[in-house]
């Protein structure tokens, strides 16, 4: 029997593998993916379970429930009762260490402050310099007329008796200082000072400067801020609130215990 040529179609075979591989070959690189994901979860570190059962241990999670971790197991393990009791004992005078601690501090920095009111008592220094002590130690106050003129930031010859004192008082204490120079927020714009910044930094660390050069005390003890017109103590709108504002501060850092 004889065919005509031009009743059959003119098919090609189509190249490269069918549909259906593209998602066979997905589902197959998913179940992959699972099994190891499984062997992975199936690998437990015993010691960090060890450690996480532990803290479960004879602790409720919430007052209504009780440990996750049955009882059995907690007991199997050799010397957990003696270890957690080692270790209650030592979070116990790690507290009561940390507590006492810092109820000297409290004495030392009351101590500080007491010593300071007198010494400037008795210097009659009370005028020029104030003692506060909030979060950061004992806090120094001299307002900037004392030290400098106006826009300078050169000390004045008058001042430094009463530097000289300070710099006996800080001395006498092993605590890190740190000297904060402060402004009002009138602009300056000089060639030497372009602006409060310069100048409340300037003033900051000319005192450091008066303290280590000329007092001779340890330059690592100090620390020069310059804060500009951004920390007023007062209000800018008076010139009583101004004249507060331009200060400097000798911060006296929470005591340490000397070395």
């Amino acid at each position: 029997m004889l065919f005509n040529k031009r009743s059959r179609p003119n098919q090609r075979p189509k190249r490269g593998a069918p549909m259906w591989m593209t998602t066979y070959s997905d589902m197959m690189t998913l179940i992959l993916v699972f099994f190891i994901l499984l062997y992975a979860f199936s690998e437990v570190d015993i010691s960090k379970f060890k450690a996480i059962s532990y803290s479960f241990e004879n602790r409720p999670i919430f007052e209504y429930r009780s440990s996750v971790i049955p009882m059995e197991y907690n007991m199997s393990v050799p010397g957990r009762q003696q270890g957690k009791g080692v270790m209650e004992q030592d979070r116990n005078e790690d507290i009561e260490r940390l507590g006492q601690e810092a109820l000297r501090n409290q004495q030392r920095l009351n101590e500080v402050l007491r010593v300071v009111n007198q010494f400037l008592e008795s210097n009659h220094m009370q005028h020029a310099v104030s003692a506060t002590r909030d979060e950061r130690g004992i806090v120094l106050v001299l307002q900037d007329r004392v030290l400098f003129n106006s826009g300078e930031a050169e000390i004045l010859d008058g001042a430094l008796p009463f530097l000289n004192k300070v710099a006996d008082l800080i001395e006498a204490l092993p605590n890190q200082v740190e000297i904060q120079g402060h402004t009002d927020n009138v602009p300056i714009s000089s060639f030497r000072y372009p602006s409060n910044w310069e100048l409340s930094t300037a003033r900051a660390s000319r005192v450091v400067r008066y303290f280590v050069e000329e007092k001779g005390l340890d330059p690592s003890r100090f620390v020069a801020v310059g804060y500009g017109e951004y920390k007023p103590v007062a209000s800018n709108d008076t010139e009583a609130g101004r004249q507060k504002n331009r200060r400097v501060e000798i911060v006296i850092n929470n005591l340490e215990e000397p070395e």
